[in-house]
Formats: structure tokens, C-alpha cells, sequence
């Protein structure tokens, strides 16, 4: 006998429900055969087995220590892998600890990066609460914070990320509407965005700062810096953070991830923040998890002790800068000549976005969607799916959602995969122009 009487879910359930990550997944699924220029995962082949097979081998020659690495660790993470993560970041500011002033005890290990963004939206955001963001944007973080109840405004992009003088634009006018007092986060990926491939320029990562600084008039606005793809330069150096311009570091929170330039089946991340901000989090860590997975912690301060992570990260950029011009490669080949396409060219990460001519949407229920999926079996993320809209402003006060676009990776397919994919893609394009 079935009990019909209705579930009560919790508001946070409703807010979270249709998300579009399990939807491109279902269909990868069910469409066996397809190419997939959506998934946002690291290449198969380059995943390092064997450095991880050193580092657990010799974390478990040492009774003791492979006791150590089975144990429940810390909240905040294990203290040697934290010493170690601030030698790291030190080192790609190029910047002493003093100098960006900061402590072991400013950083957390978590979950992989994802994790950290969604624990800091938990302590910081109440529904109504807004968080700003690029147009277009991570669309898995703009499902945390839908999640979450806080209400998402878009600002400007150009080639060189966000628009300060758009954001100015925006805390302004809520501050006329008497909603500044909701502004809680400014939310910005820096290198090589998820999705667009661009890069926040040098001089804006000053500017944001201080524009974070001058609207904080009844309570601090914070800056989460995500920085996922940061390694992942193929065509210079590291830039520094926005996080090494933040001289108090109580503006700028920062989170990193070696899913991308490491392993995600590890799934060690971590983030920096104020004491404050990092209590918080431990708080509300500690009721989730007791902290995150020891072993990992362990395996991953190995890799870094011994310089095996860093000759990996080496292999790595040569790996993504082969299938990244490999795919732009691609892209000249069968796009240039449709006319009014386009397409980014990323000096780093794992992603091109390209804009079809207005007139073609790109959406899940677009045909154009339909027919790559079906007919030609080609998979990409459509990017209207990384712009937020927030339906309390006023359409001349936000950037429209962009229907034209999409999200092509490099990441999975090899040079083969990627070239036949693009051929594919180009095909159900053609049709539409």
C-alpha cells in the first residue's frame, strides 16, 4: 500500500531542484556515441598514477605515519599540508607570508574547492542576500547560491573580465533602491574563466579591491576570488591574485583546487580568509564533516614536499596547450568562414567560448541543441546557462541572458576527439545560418 501524503521539503530542496549539471549529465548518458565538448573534466591520460603511487608508497613504509593518514584529521586540515599550501601560494605571488600577511591559520582544506564555495555562501548569506557576478559566469556556483536564496545580479564583461565601472554602476544603484545592506560577495573566477577563458586583468584586480572597499559603508563586502584554473597558464606566467592586492586581507577571501592541476579524485581544495571569516567556516565544517579526507590530505603534502606535484603541473600545461590549440586549430578550420561566429581565445584553463550570430539559441531546447545531440552526436554547455538575472532590477540595470553561446572544452577528448568534435559541431551549425 502507497502512502500518498505530500514530502515537506525544506525551502533550500525547492531552490535547488533542476539543476543544469545533472541534465547535460543524464544526457551524456543517454546518448551513447556522443562527443563530449561539455565535460568539464582533466584529460584520462594525464592523471598521475605513478606519483601517486610513490607518494602513498612511501606515506605507508612508515607504520606511523600511515596510522596517522587512516585517523580522522583536523577541521581546518592537516597542519603539515597546510604549512605547506602557504609555501605554495607564497611562492606563486611571488610575495613572503608577511608580505600578504597571512598564517597557516588562515587557511582550511576542504572538499576540493567546490566545497569551500559552498560552506562560505552557508555562513555568509541569508535568502535575499545578493552576490555579484560576471555575465557570464560558473554556472555550478550560481546554483549554489540559487540553492542558498540569495538573490544573483550580472555586471559587464569585456575582453578583460569584469567592468569595474559597471559594478560601481550597480552597487550605486542599489544603494539607491536601500538594498546595499544586502551586498554580501562579489564573486570573480580570475584566471581563465569557467566559462569564457578570459582573464581579470591586473590593473582591475587592484581597482576591484578598492571598489569592494568603498561600498563597505555598513558592513564589510567581500571578495571571493575562485581560482581553480590558475596553474593552467599556457602562455605565461602566474599572475598575481586579486587576494595579493587585498593589504588587509579582510576583503578578499581566496579558494584553489588541485582537482585541475592535480587529481579531483583526491579531492583536496582550500581556502584563505580573515580569522573570522575562517572560524565561521570551521564551525559550520565541523557539523558537516569533522573535516575532509585525511589520506588525501597526506598523499597530495607528499607530492608537494617532494617536487612531484610541481613536475607535474609542467607535464600538464604542455598537455592542455597542445589540445587548446588544437581546438582553435579546429574552430579556424571549420568555423571561420560562417559568418558573424566567433570565438575567445584562452591563455589558459580548459575552455573556448564561442558566440554564434544572435539569431541562433543554443539552449537545451533549442533545435540546434536537439540536432547536435541526436543527429550529429556532439555535446557542448550552452551559455545562457552562465548568466544570472536577477528579477528585482530593472532590465536596463543588469546584462540580458545571452542565448547565443557556447562552452567548449578540451579537457576530456584527445586531439583526435577534439578535431572530430568540432567538425560535428560546425555541421549542426551550418545548418542553422
Amino acid at each position: 500500500m502507497t502512502d500518498s501524503k505530500e514530502i515537506q521539503f525544506s525551502k533550500k530542496r525547492t531552490w535547488s531542484h533542476d539543476l543544469p549539471i545533472s541534465y547535460l549529465m543524464q544526457q551524456g548518458v543517454e546518448n551513447p556515441g556522443v562527443l563530449s565538448l561539455a565535460a568539464g573534466l582533466v584529460d584520462q591520460n594525464s592523471l598521475p598514477v605513478s606519483i601517486t603511487k610513490s607518494a602513498f608508497d612511501s606515506l605507508f613504509s612508515d607504520p606511523g605515519s600511515a596510522r596517522e593518514s587512516l585517523q580522522y584529521g583536523t577541521t581546518a586540515g592537516s597542519l603539515s599540508l597546510r604549512k605547506l599550501l602557504l609555501t605554495h601560494l607564497t611562492n606563486l605571488e611571488q610575495k613572503s607570508a608577511e608580505e600578504l600577511g597571512m598564517t597557516v591559520d588562515n587557511f582550511i582544506v576542504t572538499t576540493g574547492s567546490q566545497q569551500y564555495l559552498s560552506l562560505l555562501g552557508e555562513v555568509l548569506l541569508d535568502p535575499g542576500d545578493i552576490c555579484l557576478v560576471a555575465a557570464p559566469t560558473y554556472f555550478v556556483f550560481l546554483g549554489v547560491l540559487q540553492g542558498l536564496g540569495a538573490r544573483i545580479i550580472s555586471v559587464e564583461t569585456d575582453e578583460s573580465g569584469m567592468r569595474m565601472d559597471s559594478l560601481d554602476a550597480t552597487l550605486e544603484s542599489l544603494e539607491a533602491q536601500g538594498q546595499l545592506n544586502r551586498v554580501k560577495l562579489i564573486y570573480l573566477v580570475s584566471d581563465y574563466e569557467n566559462p569564457s577563458g578570459i582573464s581579470l586583468s591586473i590593473e582591475r584586480r587592484k581597482q576591484v579591491v578598492e571598489v569592494a572597499q568603498k561600498w563597505s559603508k555598513q558592513h564589510r563586502i567581500h571578495i571571493l576570488e575562485d581560482l581553480a584554473y590558475r596553474e593552467l597558464c599556457y602562455d605565461g606566467p602566474v599572475l598575481p591574485s586579486i587576494r595579493s592586492f587585498d593589504q588587509t586581507g579582510e576583503t578578499v577571501i581566496l579558494t584553489q583546487t588541485f582537482s585541475k592541476s592535480f587529481a579531483p579524485g583526491l579531492r583536496v581544495g582550500f581556502g584563505v580568509a580573515s580569522k573570522r571569516v575562517c572560524e565561521a567556516i570551521s564551525d559550520k565544517k565541523g557539523n558537516d564533516d569533522f573535516g575532509s579526507t585525511n589520506m588525501s590530505q597526506h598523499i597530495l603534502a607528499n607530492a608537494l614536499r617532494e617536487n612531484l606535484y610541481y613536475d607535474h603541473v609542467e607535464y600538464l600545461r604542455s598537455v592542455y596547450r597542445e589540445k587548446r590549440d588544437c581546438m582553435l586549430d579546429a574552430a579556424e578550420m571549420y568555423f571561420s568562414k560562417l559568418k558573424d561566429v566567433h570565438w575567445i581565445h584562452p591563455g589558459g584553463g580548459l575552455y573556448v567560448w564561442m558566440t554564434l550570430p544572435d539569431s541562433i539559441e543554443t539552449g537545451f531546447q533549442s533545435s540546434l541543441f536537439q540536432k547536435a545531440i541526436h543527429e550529429d552526436k556532439v555535446m557542448y554547455v550552452p551559455g545562457e546557462l552562465c548568466y544570472a538575472y536577477d528579477h528585482w532590477l530593472g532590465c536596463n540595470e543588469q546584462p540580458a541572458i545571452q542565448k547565443n553561446h557556447m562552452r567548449l572544452t578540451f579537457g576530456v577528448q584527445n586531439t583526435q576527439g577534439i578535431q572530430e568534435g568540432m567538425k560535428r559541431l560546425a555541421n549542426a551549425v551550418k545548418s542553422y545560418l
